[in-house]
C-alpha cells in the first residue's frame, strides 16, 4: 500500500555505500563521509593554480610557537699564520651574526553559505565552482603578501651591521630613462636591460644564481616573449604554446621570468593604461583588472608583519627579481577546509564553506632581492 511502513520482518536491500569510508553506513554521517572530497580537492586546486610566490621562496612550518627566528652570519676574513703565534680564532670576532624574526599573522579565511535548497534546485555544480574562488580568494593574499615583503627587502641594508664590517643589502634597478612611467615599464628593450643589471648586481653581491626568478605583470611579460627570435637576447629554447603558456620559460640572464597580476605595479596591482603613453585599455576590463594597493602595515587588523602602507609602497615599483632567499613564508596552519555539519546544518539548512590559512612573510636576504622602478627616484624604505 502506497505510504504505508515498512514491515520489519521484510528483507532489507544490501547498501552501497558509494560515499562511505571503508563501507561504514551505520549512521547518515557516516554514508556521507567521502562526499566532501570534491570540494577541499577543488579548493586546493584554485589555491595551487592561482599562486607562484610559494614554491619560489623560503617556506617553513610553524609549530608550538608565535614566530621563527632565522640566524644570519655576514663574512670573515683570511689571513696569514704568523709563526710561533698561537692561532685563537679572528681578532675581529668575526663573522658577525644577526637575527631576523618572521610572525605569523592572524587566520586568513575565506567562506561561503551554501543553501540546500539552492542546491537542489540547481542544474549545476554549486560547491566545487564556489571551493574554486575560495582558493582563488586565498592564493591572491598570499601572492601579494609574499611580493610585498620582497619588494620591502630590495630597499633594506643588510641585517648584519657589525662595525667594521659592510654586508651587501638589496638592490633596485631603474626600467628606461624616465621619460615616461609606463612607456617605460613595457618596454621590452628597456626591461631587457634591467635583468641584465639585476643579474650583475647579484653576482657582485655574492648571491647564487639557482633559483633566480623574476615576476612581470601579463603586458609587461608578453611584450618581452613578442621579442623573442628578433633581439637575440631571450632563451628561445622554448617556443610555441610552452612560450605562450607564461609559466616560466622565458628567461634572460638566467633568471626565469613568471606574470602575475599580484605585483605592486605602479600602486596597483595588475595592469595600469594611459591612452597618452601608447597603453590603452580594451573595452570592458573591469575594476578587477587594475585595484589599488591597500594598507598592510602592522596597524591594520589581522597583520602582525609589516607589508607597508599603500604609499609606503609607493607608485614607481614595476617589477621584482630575486632568488629564493629572498624572503620567507611561516605557515602555521596550511590551506585547509572545513565544512558545517550535523546540527549547524539542520540548523541553517545549509552549509557554511570555509578555506583557511595562518602565515606570515617578511624579507629574509636583502641581497637577493631586486626592484624594478620607474623615474629617476628609487621607491624609499619603510
Amino acid at each position: 500500500m502506497a505510504g504505508a511502513q515498512q514491515n520489519a520482518n521484510e528483507p532489507l536491500a544490501d547498501l552501497t555505500g558509494i560515499g562511505a569510508l571503508n563501507g561504514a553506513i551505520a549512521s547518515t554521517a557516516e554514508r556521507r563521509a567521502l562526499y566532501l572530497k570534491l570540494f577541499s580537492g577543488e579548493m586546493f586546486k584554485g589555491f595551487q593554480n592561482n599562486t607562484i610566490a610559494r614554491d619560489l621562496i623560503m617556506k617553513r612550518t610553524l609549530r608550538g610557537g608565535k614566530s621563527l627566528q632565522f640566524i644570519y652570519t655576514g663574512r670573515t676574513k683570511a689571513e696569514y699564520h704568523v709563526p710561533g703565534r698561537s692561532i685563537l680564532g679572528n681578532e675581529d670576532k668575526a663573522p658577525p651574526v644577526a637575527e631576523k624574526t618572521i610572525t605569523c599573522d592572524d587566520l586568513l579565511i575565506s567562506s561561503a553559505f551554501v543553501y540546500e535548497l539552492d542546491e537542489v534546485l540547481s542544474h549545476y555544480d554549486l560547491r566545487s565552482e564556489i571551493s574554486r574562488k575560495i582558493g582563488y580568494a586565498l592564493a591572491e593574499k598570499y601572492d601579494r603578501l609574499i611580493f610585498r615583503a620582497i619588494a620591502k627587502g630590495a630597499r633594506q641594508a643588510s641585517p648584519v651591521s657589525m662595525s667594521g664590517y659592510q654586508e651587501p643589502g638589496g638592490t633596485q634597478v631603474q626600467v628606461g630613462s624616465g621619460s615616461g612611467a609606463l612607456s617605460d615599464a613595457y618596454s621590452a628593450t628597456n626591461l631587457i636591460n634591467a635583468f641584465y643589471d639585476a643579474a650583475a648586481a647579484m653576482d657582485e653581491k655574492g648571491v647564487s644564481t639557482d633559483g633566480r626568478v623574476g615576476v612581470l605583470n601579463p603586458r609587461q611579460y608578453y611584450a618581452l616573449i613578442q621579442e623573442v627570435g628578433s633581439n637575440g637576447l631571450i632563451n628561445r629554447d622554448e617556443t610555441g604554446t610552452a612560450l605562450q603558456s607564461g609559466q616560466g620559460v622565458v628567461s634572460i640572464a638566467g633568471i626565469k621570468i613568471y606574470k602575475s597580476m599580484n605585483i605592486p605595479f605602479l600602486g596597483r596591482y595588475g595592469t595600469k593604461y594611459d591612452g597618452t603613453t601608447g597603453v590603452t585599455a580594451p573595452s570592458n576590463t573591469g575594476d578587477f583588472v587594475s585595484v589599488a594597493l591597500e594598507d598592510a602595515s602592522g596597524a591594520q587588523t589581522g597583520i602582525n608583519n609589516d607589508y607597508g602602507l599603500a604609499a609606503e609602497v609607493g607608485s614607481t615599483s614595476c617589477g621584482l627579481i630575486f632568488q629564493k632567499e629572498a624572503a620567507g613564508m611561516l605557515e602555521a596552519i596550511g590551506p585547509q577546509v572545513q565544512v558545517t555539519s550535523g546540527d549547524v546544518s539542520v540548523i541553517y539548512q545549509g552549509d557554511v564553506m570555509l578555506g583557511r590559512l595562518a602565515c606570515g612573510c617578511d624579507y629574509l636576504n636583502p641581497a637577493a632581492a631586486v626592484e624594478l622602478h620607474v623615474t629617476s627616484t628609487a621607491p624609499s624604505a619603510f
